[in-house]
């Protein structure tokens, strides 16, 4: 498993991912100190040290950052504009978080198949893949449904979710940001 370094994505992206990333399963708290200065980031900015190759991917970024910090609001209106699977998966991830989970299955049944789907099965063996009962692959879909049965039991497993949960997050950042410069 690579670890998710925030220096490698710039010192404007950095200081937004120099962070704890292992969120809550659901809403969580928004960190409003951060608010305006999500809000006054813009493409230009954000990737200034590289050339912008593909500006949705690099929304899409920006749509995780706002789920980063909580602000479910704002990455709902990121997302829900960027008609590209990545978008679907951040707003699928959104869905997750908020609570409405047959709504996340069905922005995660628009994304299909994906690169960090592949990625994803490769750590469930470290961050608790028997948690899904899929038999190492990944499954969005057992995902959604392994969250949902975290937060309304309080099931231990709520730990290993919530690893899971970030582990995604990074690689579909990671993803989003080399699609975006290369």
């Amino acid at each position: 498993m690579r670890s998710f370094q925030p220096s490698d994505y710039g010192l404007v992206l950095a200081k937004f991912l120099d962070t704890d990333r292992l969120r809550p399963l659901d809403e969580g708290t928004p960190v409003e100190q951060v608010h305006r200065d999500l809000a006054d980031l813009h493409l230009k900015s954000a990737f200034d040290h590289v050339d912008l190759a593909d500006e949705l991917n690099a929304r899409c970024c920006l749509a995780g950052l706002w789920l980063l910090y909580d602000f479910l609001d704002e990455s709902h209106t990121v997302s829900q504009r960027i008609e590209t699977i990545e978008g679907s998966f951040w707003h699928g991830m959104m869905h997750r978080r908020e609570g409405d989970f047959s709504n996340a299955k069905y922005w995660f049944h628009k994304v299909g198949d994906h690169p960090v789907f592949e990625q994803m099965t490769g750590e469930l063996d470290q961050l608790g893949g028997d948690l899904l009962g899929t038999r190492g692959v990944w499954d969005p879909f057992a995902f959604v449904d392994s969250c949902q049965s975290a937060i309304r039991t309080g099931d231990p497993a709520i730990d290993r979710c919530r690893q899971l949960q970030q582990r995604e997050w990074e690689l579909l950042f990671d993803h989003c940001y080399h699609g975006a410069t290369s």
